[in-house]
């Protein structure tokens, strides 16, 4: 980066160039934010670009010095569409959910492994419950006919308690790392929702970002990639499956979220609990939320539905009312990119 950088101003030097008469843009990729945000930090116009937007290109020839000319033609005639560059603390609090949904599909993954190793040598847990204290004891306390097996289920179960651990520590860091959030009034107000508790708040609210960006409900929920897609033609209209574009990650937390939408409105003690320093307005939106929610899954499961799709179709509300709660919500403007 300090490389291109140092290149950058040697040649606005040579053609004699001030920052206000260069625009910068480069595709989003693995190399994230990081480099445009030290540009803005530097005072210079750039974008990072969404890579749908970009027309695809049937020339043979593919070099980088013919894709940044192209880039440059499309910045120029305003042909581009640009990503939402996150703040950094954002981005952090972001990169430590996802974190922590990556250690819970390990230990998930761990414990499929270890159940299929012990299915196929004929031990059935005689319990209801699996991975509970009596499961684990059951477990340690198992008599394997080899020790070499009994060796793999010790590793297995070592395994098992070490995701266990780290998934306890970075539950803790992203409290620690909320609890001086600039956007906490809206991660409480979020929290006031059913279905919502910490974990689950953080991440999608350090997911969307700033939801203002978006002025209309659609716009988010075309963002997230739960609106149905579409191939018309003439005064045909044929509109297929979800577009599933957009953030993957908040589109399979808010499916998870719609189980507890299932049930009659109802203002638990827990969801009680969190509402305690919350406005009338907010409590009024979770419970209209709750209502309309609870009644459209239940119209949709009468029509006979699949399941899937109810919580998509139950799901795609929910973000608008989310939306909602982000015009309600005032979060202090910053302007640490």
């Amino acid at each position: 980066m300090g490389r291109f950088i140092a290149a950058l101003r040697k040649l606005l030097k040579k053609y004699d160039l001030k920052k206000e008469d260069v625009s910068i843009c480069y595709e989003a990729g693995p190399t994230g934010f990081v480099l445009a945000r030290r540009l803005i930090k530097l005072n210079f116009d750039c974008h990072v670009v969404v890579p749908t937007s970009i027309p695809k290109s049937t020339d043979r020839i593919k070099t980088d010095r013919r894709d940044a000319k192209k880039m440059a033609r499309l910045l120029r005639s305003g042909d581009l569409k640009f990503v939402h560059i996150p703040f950094e603390k954002d981005e952090v609090i972001r990169d430590v959910s996802r974190a922590r949904t990556d250690i819970v599909g390990a230990r998930k993954q761990a414990k499929l492994q270890l159940g299929g190793f012990l299915l196929r040598n004929g031990y059935h847990y005689p319990g209801k419950i699996r991975w509970t204290e009596a499961h684990m004891r059951y477990l340690r306390e198992l008599v394997l006919p080899h020790p070499a097996q009994k060796i793999v289920l010790e590793e297995s179960l070592q395994r098992i308690d070490m995701l266990i651990a780290q998934e306890q520590h970075i539950t803790e860091q992203m409290k620690k790392l909320t609890d001086d959030w600039y956007r906490k009034p809206l991660l409480d107000a979020l929290m006031g929702f059913r279905g919502f508790q910490l974990v689950s708040a953080t991440s999608i609210i350090s997911e969307l970002g700033d939801i203002r960006r978006f002025s209309h409900p659609r716009q988010l929920m075309a963002y997230i990639g739960v609106v149905p897609s579409e191939n018309s033609s003439g005064t045909k209209r044929r509109q297929g499956g979800i577009t599933k574009c957009g953030n993957t990650h908040i589109r399979w937390m808010l499916v998870e979220i719609i189980n507890s939408y299932r049930l009659p409105p109802k203002v638990s003690k827990g969801l009680s609990k969190r509402q305690e320093n919350l406005s009338r307005e907010v409590k009024a939106i979770s419970w209209r939320a709750q209502k309309r929610l609870c009644k459209k899954y239940y119209h949709l499961r009468k029509r006979g539905l699949n399941e899937n799709k109810i919580k998509v179709a139950v799901a795609r509300e929910l973000l608008g009312f989310i939306w909602e709660l982000g015009q309600v919500v005032s979060v202090p403007v910053i302007n640490n990119i």
